[in-house]
């Protein structure tokens, strides 16, 4: 595996820590379609919240939530409805986070958590 590779899975392993750490309930993990994929699936209550992550080794590119456009999120909306149609389950909301992992020159990493992007 690339270094690039493992530092995406350690973000989102970092990411499904943070997560949980905060109370979501990780429902689903780089779940895949035809259409595209998602990162973290979790429940916070009575939303379901889908969640992107981007891992950066620095922001000489922007920061890790920069890279998360608008059409992105959008692309994740419309992927969590596939996700409840094909887990045949209701939420009473459906929320697209964004989650950016930041690993410093010391090799520490920071999380950014924005709720509710698109």
């Amino acid at each position: 595996m690339n270094a690039k590779d493992l530092l995406g899975r350690q973000g989102e392993q970092l990411a499904a820590d943070f997560l949980n750490r905060a109370g979501l309930v990780i429902l689903d993990r780089n779940w895949r379609c035809s259409q595209g994929e998602i990162d973290i699936v979790a429940a916070d209550g009575p939303a379901l919240v889908v969640c992107e992550v981007k891992t950066r080794s620095g922001v000489r590119f922007g920061t890790p939530l920069e890279a998360v456009t608008r059409q992105k999120a959008w692309r994740q909306r419309r992927l969590a409805v596939l996700w409840l149609r094909e887990h045949e389950v209701v939420f009473d909301e459906v929320r697209i986070d964004v989650i950016g992992v930041l690993r410093t020159a010391s090799g520490a990493f920071n999380i950014d958590h924005v709720r509710g992007v698109g």
